[in-house]
C-alpha cells in the first residue's frame, strides 16, 4: 500500500472520490492541486492538511493562500506548481486526475522521479503514449490505471502469464445518453440531453465524450499505448449496464471479465493498494439483482468519434494528439452552447485533416500539434 500520496485534480470527480478513499485507508496526502474551485480546495487542505496546494492561476492561488493563511501549507500555482507537487520526495504515488493536456508535462515529471502514477488522465498516453510508456521503462516508474475500464484490463491480465497469450482486449461502453439513437435523431439532441449519462456522475468535459463515444476512442488509443498492443486486438462493444468493465480474450478462447458495482472508488484504491487488496466501503455486486447484462456492437455511423479515434491511432504519429488538441477545444465550444453536437466531429476531423502529420514526434512536436489543432477549431467556429 502506498504511504503518501499527491492528487493532481484533487476538486474533480476522480480526486474527490480519490480523497474519500485515501481518507479510509488512512493515506498521508502530501499535495493537492486545482483548478479554479479555491472554496472546495480550501476544505480539502483543511481536512487534509497537504504540504503543498497548487491553484491554476495566481488569482486562485492568492485568494486560496488567505483563506489558509492559519495553516502552514505552500500554495504554488501553475505548471510549476503542478510539478513541484508531481515530485516530492515524500510521495510514492502521484493520482493524476487533471483534465486534457494539462497532465501531461506533471505526469511526465512524476515519472522521472520513479513515482508510481495512478493515472485517470487519458491524454497523457493519447497525446504521448510511446514517450510516456519508454519513460517509464527507463526510470522503473509504476502506472497503475484507475479508469475502470484499464483497471479492469489491468485486472484480468493478472490472469495471463505472457502477453503473447492475448487475442484482444474488450473494453466495455455503457453507450452514453444516446444509445440507440439515429444519426437524424442526433441532430436535434441538446447540451442538457448530452450531460445525462446514465451510469456515471463524472465532470462536464468528460461526459460529453461519453456522448459522442470519443472517450471510448480515447481509450483504444490509451489501451493500445498501456498494454503495447496493436489497434487490430483491441476492440469496444456496448454494455449499458456498466457492471462488465472490460475483458480480455486470450488465444484459446478463454474470456476473463472484470464485474463490479459503477463506483470508481474500487479501481482508485486497487491503484494505491496494487499488488494487494483491502476492504473497500463500495457496496458489493449482487449478482440477483444487477438484471440483465448485454452487449452490442457500437454504431459509428451515427457516432463518427469513434471511427476517427480508430482511424487515428491507426496512423499513429501525431494524429492522436491533433485529434484530441482538436476535440478538447470543440468540446468547451459546445459546453459554451456555441457549435451543436455533430459539430464536434466535424471540427475534430478537420484538424486532423488540416494539421501536417509528424510520424514519429518529439515531445515538442506534440505540444505544437495541440496548439495548431486547437488553433484549426478556433478559427473555424468563427467562420460558422
Amino acid at each position: 500500500m502506498m504511504n503518501c500520496v499527491s492528487i493532481l485534480g484533487s476538486t474533480g470527480s476522480i480526486g474527490r472520490q480519490s480523497l474519500d478513499v485515501i481518507e479510509k485507508l488512512n493515506i498521508r496526502v502530501a499535495a493537492l492541486t486545482a483548478g479554479a474551485n479555491v472554496e472546495l480546495m480550501a476544505q480539502q487542505c483543511r481536512l487534509f492538511r497537504p504540504d503543498v496546494a497548487v491553484m491554476a492561476t495566481q488569482e486562485a492561488a492568492a485568494a486560496l493562500k488567505e483563506l489558509l493563511k492559519d495553516l502552514p501549507t505552500r500554495v504554488l500555482w501553475g505548471e510549476e506548481g503542478l510539478t513541484v507537487a508531481a515530485t516530492m520526495d515524500e510521495v510514492d504515488c502521484v493520482i493524476t486526475a487533471v483534465v486534457g493536456m494539462l497532465g501531461l508535462k506533471p505526469t511526465l515529471a512524476a515519472i522521472r522521479a520513479g513515482k508510481r502514477i495512478g493515472l485517470a488522465n487519458k491524454e497523457t498516453l493519447v497525446c504521448a503514449g510511446e514517450l510516456v510508456m519508454a519513460e517509464a521503462e527507463k526510470y522503473h516508474a509504476e502506472i497503475v490505471p484507475v479508469d475502470s475500464e484499464h483497471s479492469a484490463i489491468f485486472q484480468c491480465l493478472m490472469g495471463v502469464r505472457h502477453r503473447k497469450e492475448i487475442k484482444k482486449l474488450i473494453l466495455t461502453c455503457s453507450g452514453g445518453p444516446f444509445f440507440g439513437m439515429s444519426r437524424e435523431q442526433l441532430q436535434h439532441v441538446t447540451k442538457a440531453d448530452a450531460l445525462k449519462h446514465p451510469n456515471w456522475k463524472m465532470g462536464a468535459k468528460i461526459t460529453i465524450d461519453c456522448a459522442t463515444l470519443m472517450n471510448k476512442g480515447l481509450e483504444v488509443i490509451e489501451a493500445m499505448r498501456l498494454y503495447r498492443l496493436p489497434l487490430q486486438q483491441v476492440d469496444v462493444v456496448i454494455h449499458r449496464q456498466s457492471i462488465v468493465h472490460s475483458l480480455v480474450e486470450c488465444i484459446d478462447g478463454a474470456v476473463m471479465a472484470q464485474m463490479g458495482a459503477p463506483d470508481m472508488r474500487l479501481p482508485i484504491q486497487l491503484a494505491l493498494t496494487y499488488p494487494e487488496r483491502t476492504a473497500c466501503p463500495v457496496d458489493p455486486l449482487d449478482l440477483t439483482t444487477c438484471g440483465a447484462l448485454s452487449f452490442s456492437k457500437p454504431d459509428l455511423d451515427a457516432f463518427p468519434c469513434l471511427r476517427l479515434a480508430m482511424e487515428c491511432a491507426a496512423k499513429g504519429g501525431n494524429c492522436c494528439a491533433v485529434m484530441n488538441g482538436a476535440n478538447e477545444a470543440a468540446v468547451a465550444l459546445y459546453l459554451d452552447d456555441r457549435i451543436g453536437f455533430y459539430d464536434i466531429y466535424e471540427l475534430v476531423a478537420g484538424a486532423v485533416a488540416a494539421v501536417p502529420f509528424v510520424d514519429n514526434p518529439d515531445l515538442d512536436t506534440i505540444l505544437l500539434s495541440d496548439r495548431e489543432a486547437r488553433a484549426y477549431v478556433k478559427q473555424k467556429s468563427e467562420e460558422k
